[in-house]
């Protein structure tokens, strides 16, 4: 018996031509018509266009998330009776490029002298600018993205510490410690990158508290979901301690309402989520792996534990 497949993405032509080129066995690809949400047993999804229609999905089995994020799907009423798998092992890169593209940009002292270049003036900074060598990064989160950015920042001669909920000992970091422990390394750390999951248990966990541990001149990425982060205590924290700086992807509400005084910091960089961009031709890359498992009853990869929200 064949597969069903509906694509709810924004680009959907896109999808539908990769997968058409792979010619997987026994599927078949629907169109856009509305009354395929009904037919369609597996769905290709973006999660916030899948969310509001999955009550009318009666033959659904397995949906393959086209993003890493999944919190759309995580609603305490929503449907659970489905498998449902995300992307996951292609961010690395992508992440590790954004933060220390942003972080070398600010030790080097980028803007003092791009100022300088603008004024025709030829002076050095005392000191010229500081050195990734010794700094001591903090990453929230030991999964494979956090475990890339660690192997990046061992390359440069950074201390790296990981924070999990098991306290288990994971590959290229220096240290690991868990959640109840943040407050205290938060207040060791030159760097500080969140990459947690969305869940009941990380929703605002940097608050004004935690932030108020950071070191004066610690710097903090915001890259994982947004609302781990309290957005109001972060700007009077900013305010308060202008050597911080604060790099912010993501937010609890996008876009980002151009009122939210945090527009207004010198000390902070806001970027549209975009610090890591998935690429159709990567996620059917994903999806048609996982198809194949699917066809052969074995476990697909990257489930989502809907009791845990990732």
């Amino acid at each position: 018996m064949g597969h069903k497949l509906l694509l709810l993405t924004k680009v959907n032509q896109q999808y539908r031509d990769l997968i058409e080129a792979l010619e997987l066995p026994n599927l078949v690809l629907l169109n856009d018509d509305p009354k395929h949400l009904i037919e369609a047993d597996i769905w290709l999804a973006e999660p916030k266009l899948a969310a509001p229609l999955l009550p009318h999905a009666k033959n659904l089995k397995w949906l393959q998330s086209s993003f890493a994020g999944i919190e759309a799907l995580m609603s305490p009423r929503g449907r659970k009776d489905y498998l449902l798998t995300n992307i996951k092992g292609i961010f690395g890169p992508l992440m590790s490029e954004y933060v220390f593209g942003y972080l070398l940009a600010h030790i080097r002292s980028h803007d003092f002298y791009r100022l300088q270049q603008r004024q025709k003036h030829w002076q050095v900074e005392s000191p010229p600018y500081s050195s990734l060598q010794n700094m001591r990064l903090l990453l929230l989160g030991t999964g494979s993205i956090a475990q890339y950015l660690a192997k990046t920042a061992q390359h440069f001669g950074m201390h790296v510490t990981g924070i999990n909920s098991s306290g288990n000992t994971v590959d290229s970091f220096d240290a690991i410690e868990t959640m109840p422990t943040l407050g205290e390394a938060l207040t060791k750390a030159d760097v500080v990158v969140n990459l947690l999951p969305s869940t009941p248990a990380t929703r605002n966990i940097l608050n004004a508290d935690m932030l108020a541990t950071l070191k004066p001149d610690a710097i903090l990425f915001n890259v994982g979901r947004g609302d781990a982060l309290d957005l109001d205590a972060l700007n009077n924290q900013l305010i308060a301690n202008p050597s911080q700086q604060a790099i912010l992807d993501v937010f609890t509400q996008e876009p980002l309402p151009n009122s939210h005084p945090i527009w207004e910091r010198e000390n902070t960089i806001i970027t549209p989520h975009m610090s890591a961009l998935s690429q159709p031709e990567q996620i059917v890359i994903q999806f048609s792996q996982n198809y194949y498992r699917y066809l052969a009853g074995k476990p697909l990869a990257n489930v989502i534990d809907f009791n845990k929200g990732y």
